[in-house]
């Protein structure tokens, strides 16, 4: 399996017809983009607050879907899903992590 700077490269030049040169210049800055919404989520699971959770998580799922991570943008769309139907039993935290983690492998490959 191809790792994920590998999958979001043939994404974009796929689905956008982008050239390979132009898909390098643009990685890091979806990669700055990951690691802030991952921020934003960690920080607002933090205040306690469902629908601005369901929102953090909504916009990195968006983001994940924009360079073709459906399997990345899933663990997203739970905890949107989740929040916004008011379950304080889903276990945020280890979802939080599942996508930190996932993050974190995408920054530094």
């Amino acid at each position: 399996m191809l790792n994920f700077s590998a999958r979001i490269k043939n994404y974009l030049a796929e689905q956008f017809n982008l050239p390979e040169e132009q898909v390098e210049t643009m990685l890091p800055e979806f990669k700055k983009t990951l690691r802030d919404h991952l921020a934003h989520l960690e920080e607002v699971h933090k205040q306690d607050n469902l629908a601005n959770l369901a929102k953090a998580a909504h916009t990195i799922k968006g983001a994940f879907l924009n360079l073709g991570l459906r399997d990345c943008a899933d663990l997203a769309m739970k905890i949107e899903d989740k929040a916004n139907q008011g379950d304080r039993h889903t276990d945020y935290p280890a979802l939080i992590s599942s996508i930190g983690s996932i993050v974190q492998e995408i920054v530094e490959e």
